[in-house]
Formats: C-alpha cells, structure tokens, sequence
C-alpha cells in the first residue's frame, strides 16, 4: 500500500468513495467541486505501483482517502477519511491518519480534531474526546453550512501535536 497526495486524476475517485459512506449514512457527503477546491488537502491510499488516473494495475480504483484541512494557526481536522470496505483492517485508514498528522507537525500545528462516527478507531490512534464547543473556528467556519447543525451527532475527538 502507498499513501501519496492527492492529485486532480484522483478527484472523481475520491468522491466517489466519501459519497458511497455517506450513502450509508456512515460519514457526511462532499461534493465534487468542494473535492476539487481542496484536492492539496487530500492524501489517497493505492496499491504499491498503482497507475494513471487513479487505479491500481487490475483497475480498481484508489481504496483510501483523508484530507488535513487547516483551520487556524494551531488547529487542523482530519476530515473525509474514508477506506474501501474491502480494504479496511489492513491499516490504511491508520497510515492515512499518521500521514495526516505528520503534515500537521511539519507546518507547526499543535491540535488536530476530526468529527467522527467512529471515535474508538481515532482513539486507538491517541486521539480523546472532546467538546464540540471547543472547536469554534469549525463551528462557526463549516458546521453553520451543515445540514445537520445544530444537531449533529458525529463526535468530537481531537491529538496535541508534539515537535
């Protein structure tokens, strides 16, 4: 398995997977162009050798991604991690997360939070639980434009970032 940046060939495959969860009622839609305005966000997880247009050597698409969108000088969220139902348990949602929060400590971010379904899996990772309401650059930035606000019911779990 590789985990790269994201690239524009990998935009549809993206949307793809995020929006087939969110089907499910599993994660939150993104739609494409919200996909293409933050496609620098992205890292996506392929098989080692995958080819053009971001599928793998028999043609099966890219099986994992996960965004590190920046929201102050100090705060990051992990968002829109999503990996194949076929690939899960074989770490690429883990790998995805810690390249994730490698980004984070190289631009100097000391929190990074994620708004999830599945607090354990982020917890297993160091992450704790936290109130939404700590978060008010995400609150007032993305939540306001939600359609579940104010009634969400993703949980809030957020990692202090050392050196």
């Amino acid at each position: 398995m590789k985990i790269r940046k994201a690239l524009m060939r990998d935009v549809k495959h993206i949307h793809k997977l995020i929006n087939g969860f969110a089907a499910e009622q599993v994660m939150l839609p993104r739609s494409l162009n919200e996909i293409y305005e933050n496609v620098r966000d992205f890292f996506v997880c392929e098989q080692e050798g995958g080819t053009e247009a971001g599928v793998d050597e028999a043609g099966a698409p890219l099986f994992g991604a996960g965004a590190l969108h920046v929201l102050w000088e100090d705060l990051a969220e992990v968002k829109s991690l999503a990996v194949a139902k076929a690939h899960q348990k074989n770490g690429a949602g883990r790998a995805l997360i810690e390249r994730c929060l490698t980004e984070a400590r190289e631009l100097g971010i000391k929190r990074v939070f994620s708004l999830t379904y599945v607090p354990g899996f982020f917890q297993h990772m160091g992450f704790r639980e936290a109130d939404k309401a700590s978060l008010p650059h995400k609150i007032w930035g993305d939540c306001l434009h939600c359609p579940k606000f104010p009634d969400c019911d993703e949980n809030a779990v957020i990692i202090d970032i050392h050196g």
